[in-house]
C-alpha cells in the first residue's frame, strides 16, 4: 500500500533539491549497507556523487559497484541529480518563465515492512517516467531516515523541457498519481486501498484538535449542520435555518457553504462523507417525524453575595485587562462553572474558539503584571529584550568557555559549564514565549475590538428585525 500527494513549492528551488537529496535520509548505513562497503565508500551522498562526478578519477573508480550501490536512492529523470538545480533553472531561462511556481512536491509512502529501498526506489523511478517522464526534469529520492517508513520524494520542474509548456497541478493529477501507483503496487505485489471512501481523511491539526478535545471550524461547520437538519421538515427550512446562522449558500453537484467571516467556501459531501449530501440531507429530513426546537436559553439561577468595602474605593479595571475579560465573558470561559452554548455563539467569535490557549495565555500576562495600556506592554517587552540580550551574552560567553581546553579536559567542569548553559537557554526560552505574547496582545486587542463592534451591531438589528416582525407573528 502506498499513498501519494503532490503540491506547489514556492521560493528558492535549490532548498527544495537539497531537502530531498538530504545524504542523511538518502544513505542510512545503519538502515541498508551492504556488508562489503568499506568506510570511506559508506560516507555521505554528497561525497558520493562529488566522488563520482570528479574528471580526476579513473574510468575504474567511477563505475565502482559499490559507490552504485549508494546512488540508485537519488535518481535524475532527464537530468543529473548533482546538477539537477542548474539544469531546471536553465530551462525556465531558456522560456523566460523563472517566475511564479518554482517546483511541484510530491511524495509517496509505503506501508511499513511491506518494501525494501531498492524496491521502493525502483517502483518511484517507474512512477516518475510514467507520470512526467516525457516532458518534465524530475529528480527522485528514496528517505530511509525510519526503518519502518520508506517513502519517495519527487521534484518535478514545472517548465516542460520539450515545450515549454507549464505543469498545473489538478484534482485528476491527484487521481491519476494515486492510481498509477496503486497499479505499480500490485505489481510488485505489496497491498493496495481498494475501494476508497473520499471525504472521510482528516488534516493531521484536526485530527490533534480532536483528539485534545479542542473545537474545530470543520467541527463547528458539521455541527451547524446536524442541527439545521434536526430544526427542520422541508429543504427550504434546512437552507434558511442555515443563512439564520450566518451561512452563504452555493449549490451544484455538492453543497458548499461559507461560515460569517470566512474567505472559503466548503463543500459538504468532500468534507463530511456521503450523509452529507444533497439527496442524502432530503432523506434525513424526510426520515424525522418532529423537527427539534432550537435550544432554549439555559435557566439562569439567582445567587447573593455579600460586598465589603466601599465602591468608592474600588479601582474599576480597564484597557487591555477589561478587554480581556469581556471578550472571555463572551466567549463562555469566564466564569468557569457558567453553561456554554457554543453552537449559539456568533461565528465571528467562534474562531477565537480554536485559541483559547493562546488567549489564556495573553489574560495571564495581563494579570500577573497588571498591564492595561499600550504604554506598559511596550514596556514590559522593553525590559524583556534587555534581559534576553543580557542573557545572549552570558550564554555566548559559556559556549566559548565550553570550547576551551581547560574545560574540554575537566568533566566536571564542562558538565558545570553545560547546566549553566541549559539553565540560560530555559530562561531565554520564556523571555522570547513573553515577547511574543506582548507582541500577540498588541494585534490581538484591535481585532478584538472590532470584532466586539461587529457582534454588537449585529446584535442590534437581529433585535430591531424581531421588533419589526413581531405584529405579523402575532396575527399569524
Amino acid at each position: 500500500m502506498a499513498t501519494t500527494s503532490i503540491w506547489s513549492v514556492k521560493g528558492w528551488l535549490g532548498k527544495l533539491v537539497i531537502y530531498v537529496e538530504n545524504p542523511n535520509k538518502t544513505t542510512n548505513p545503519q538502515y541498508y549497507e551492504k556488508a562489503e562497503l568499506t568506510e570511506k565508500q559508506a560516507q555521505t551522498l554528497l561525497d558520493v556523487i562529488d566522488y563520482a562526478a570528479d574528471p580526476r578519477k579513473t574510468d575504474s573508480a567511477i563505475h565502482d559497484e559499490n559507490i552504485e550501490t549508494h546512488q540508485q536512492f537519488v535518481t535524475g529523470i532527464n537530468c543529473l541529480p548533482a546538477t539537477a538545480r542548474d539544469e531546471m533553472q536553465a530551462v525556465k531561462r531558456r522560456f523566460g518563465k523563472e517566475d511564479g511556481v518554482i517546483a511541484y512536491h510530491g511524495y509517496q509512502s509505503f506501508a511499513p515492512g511491506e518494501a525494501d529501498p531498492k524496491t521502493a526506489h525502483e517502483i518511484g523511478i517507474r512512477l516518475a517516467k510514467e507520470l512526467w517522464g516525457e516532458k518534465y526534469q524530475v529528480v527522485v529520492a528514496t528517505h530511509l531516515d525510519k526503518e519502518n517508513h520508506l517513502h519517495n520524494h519527487f521534484v518535478v520542474n514545472t517548465v516542460s523541457f520539450v515545450d515549454g509548456i507549464r505543469y498545473h497541478r489538478t484534482g485528476k493529477d491527484y487521481h491519476d498519481m494515486q492510481v498509477a501507483s496503486d497499479n505499480l503496487c500490485r505489481e510488485y505485489g505489496l497491498s493496495v486501498i481498494e475501494n476508497i471512501q473520499y471525504g472521510k481523511s482528516k488534516h493531521y491539526g484536526e485530527w490533534k484538535a480532536e483528539q485534545e478535545q479542542r473545537p474545530t471550524w470543520r467541527g463547528f461547520i458539521k455541527a451547524d449542520i446536524d442541527e439545521a437538519i434536526r430544526m427542520s421538515l422541508t429543504e427550504r427550512q434546512f437552507f434558511r435555518h442555515l443563512e439564520e446562522k450566518g451561512y452563504e449558500i452555493k449549490m451544484g453537484k455538492d453543497i458548499s457553504v461559507r461560515p460569517q467571516g470566512k474567505e472559503r467556501f466548503v463543500r459538504l459531501m468532500r468534507n463530511f462523507g456521503e450523509e452529507y449530501s444533497i439527496e442524502n440531507i432530503r432523506r434525513r429530513i424526510l426520515l424525522q417525524y418532529i423537527p427539534e426546537k432550537p435550544l432554549a436559553e439555559p435557566e439562569r439561577k439567582t445567587r447573593h453575595y455579600r460586598m465589603q468595602g466601599s465602591m468608592k474605593t474600588v479601582r474599576k479595571i480597564t484597557g487591555f485587562r477589561a478587554l480581556y475579560f469581556h471578550y472571555c465573558y463572551k466567549l463562555g470561559i469566564f466564569p468557569k462553572d457558567r453553561p456554554q452554548n457554543r453552537k449559539r455563539l456568533h461565528f465571528l467569535l467562534r474562531e477565537d474558539l480554536l485559541k483559547l490557549n493562546n488567549i489564556s495565555q495573553e489574560v495571564r500576562l495581563l494579570v500577573r503584571h497588571k498591564i492595561d495600556t499600550a504604554e506598559q506592554l511596550s514596556l514590559y517587552k522593553n525590559g524583556l529584550e534587555v534581559q534576553i540580550e543580557k542573557l545572549s551574552a552570558e550564554r555566548k560567553a559559556l559556549y566559548k568557555k565550553q570550547r576551551t581546553v581547560k574545560c574540554q579536559s575537566d568533566p566536571k567542569l564542562a558538565e558545570a559549564v553545560k547546566k549553566e548553559i541549559d539553565g540560560l537557554t530555559e530562561q531565554l526560552k520564556n523571555l522570547r514565549r513573553e515577547v511574543h505574547l506582548c507582541d500577540d496582545i498588541a494585534q490581538r486587542s484591535g481585532v478584538i475590538t472590532e470584532k466586539l463592534k461587529a457582534v454588537r451591531e449585529d446584535e442590534q438589528n437581529q433585535g430591531k428585525e424581531k421588533q419589526q416582525n413581531e405584529p405579523i407573528r402575532r396575527r399569524s
